[in-house]
């Protein structure tokens, strides 16, 4: 296989295990902690607690974002082959 389409490939089943990931917070607060979430150079803290994602941030911005991502891919996909 080429190494590129590999690649190709890989960030495809990243985006979708983020966007299920979302998803998933959204239905029941699974994987608040997890590192993709994570803000990218301050850590949200608030009295010692680590904050969780808002919910309307990850529907209009995490998932739509992820979901633009892996179209892009997709259709970078689609010439390869």
């Amino acid at each position: 296989m080429n190494l590129k389409k590999k690649a190709v490939l890989d960030r495809i089943k990243n985006h979708e295990e983020a966007i299920a990931k979302g998803h998933e917070y959204l239905e029941s607060g699974m994987h608040a902690h997890w590192h993709g979430f994570r803000p990218l150079f301050v850590p949200k803290v608030r009295d010692g607690k680590t904050l969780h994602p808002h919910k309307d941030w990850v529907k209009n911005v995490f998932i739509p974002r992820h979901e633009k991502a892996l179209r892009k891919a997709e259709k970078i996909l689609g010439k390869f082959t």
